[in-house]
């Protein structure tokens, strides 16, 4: 007997890419010290309101079969919140929840691809988006962003394979690049979407960690309601990584056969998880700020340590938690640089390789310790890599 070319395929034959964080827990499970900046988990937990929240509901019997589509309070909290930030009008009717985001960009491509369809993503990418492509039975399809352009999308590399595509799935403010796309890029990718006839996948998981720019939600635009699919989560905006609490926003229809797929495969989110994103919710942009002012003071820790040197160049990144670091004047490529550096200085950073081809030549850093921590780990990063430039 053998398993299916699907799941023994979904990485495409290669690494899944986060090989440098498994070398990175195994020395911590040795009992070594590892400044670890490598993945987006907040350096603090879930807050203990939400905690007391999620503990109030679960005590209060919400521990049952929660409705498939999501808690109707729920529901109704995001679409007010996606009505209120973006300006679209939302019904709960709009919303389907799910088991954190990647639950959601699985679920969004197995509503638009039939087995077979191309699926534009673009590179670089998260490090799971091939292969959830590839799980829904989609030909993933990475287009290029260029360093040289803030690693905004330009309509020309979307032109060279739109015309037989199904799907496009971009990603602002952006992991790994930290991008946040511009109007101007947005309205491109719109027009492109109706030329060539695609659906777009937004996944906006990272829309309150804003540093530079304004998030534009897609959907927002003229005629990309109908034809746009947000991804959205409360992993990143009110660091409940571990709630897995996400969901999908789009067009009644698609939600009603979304929702179909989930009472097929998860049967919802526990009800009482629900409930705490409920009232994380209500807790409003209070608290989304609370959460986001540690990356925004860590960045300016990395413009000042950069602004320091000559070596090492990055695109300025304009939201999320992350850093994307140009190390070429090293001589070494992404994973020869994390390699060693994880070897020498027991910091562990993600290859650029990690995230596709035009990544290459570069590491990111997750701004994901207490600040001095990450200070002081950020120069030795810098220091490492201005020792290997004058050895080169």
């Amino acid at each position: 007997m053998e398993l299916s070319k699907r799941i023994t395929g979904l990485t495409g034959g290669g690494s899944d890419g986060w090989g440098i964080l498994y070398a990175a827990r195994a020395l911590e499970a040795k009992g070594q010290y590892v400044a670890n900046l490598t993945i987006g988990e907040h350096d603090i937990r879930t807050q203990d309101i939400i905690l007391d929240a999620m503990h109030a509901a679960a005590l209060g019997g919400h521990t049952g079969y929660a409705s498939v589509p999501g808690t109707d309070g729920l529901r109704h909290s995001v679409a007010q919140r996606i009505t209120q930030r973006t300006g679209v009008k939302t019904e709960p009717e709009n919303v389907l929840i799910t088991p954190g985001g990647q639950a959601a960009l699985f679920t969004a491509h197995m509503a638009v691809l039939d087995p077979g369809d191309r699926a534009l993503f673009v590179d670089p990418y998260y490090a799971t988006y091939p292969g959830t492509i590839r799980g829904a039975g989609g030909v993933p399809v990475p287009i290029a962003a260029r360093s040289e352009d803030g690693f905004q999308l330009g309509t020309d590399a979307i032109d060279n394979v739109g015309a037989d595509a199904t799907s496009l799935l971009i990603n602002s403010p952006n992991n790994p690049t930290g991008a946040v796309y511009s109007s101007e890029t947005l309205h491109a990718i719109s027009e492109a979407c109706r030329r060539y006839d695609l659906w777009l996948i937004s996944d906006e998981v990272y829309d309150t960690q804003v540093w530079d720019g304004t998030h534009i939600s897609p959907r927002s635009l003229s005629g990309m309601a109908d034809r746009t699919l947000v991804v959205g989560s409360l992993s990143k905006s009110h660091a409940m990584t571990g709630s897995r609490l996400g969901w999908i926003i789009g067009p009644e229809d698609v939600i009603e056969h979304a929702a179909n797929l989930a009472t097929h495969t998860t049967y919802g989110v526990p009800g009482y998880i629900q409930d705490a994103g409920e009232f994380a919710l209500a807790q409003g942009s209070a608290l989304e700020n609370e959460i986001a002012a540690p990356f925004r003071r860590r960045r300016q820790i990395v413009l000042d340590t950069l602004g320091r040197q000559q070596i090492v160049k990055s695109v300025p990144a304009q939201g999320a938690m992350y850093v994307m670091l140009d190390i070429r004047a090293t001589g070494l490529d992404g994973e020869s640089f994390a390699s060693a550096l994880l070897a020498e200085e027991a910091i562990a950073v993600m290859p650029g390789e990690s995230f596709g081809a035009s990544a290459a030549g570069h590491i990111r850093v997750a701004m994901t310790l207490p600040d001095d921590a990450f200070s002081e780990a950020f120069a030795r990063v810098i220091a490492f890599a201005t020792a290997r430039a004058n050895a080169a």
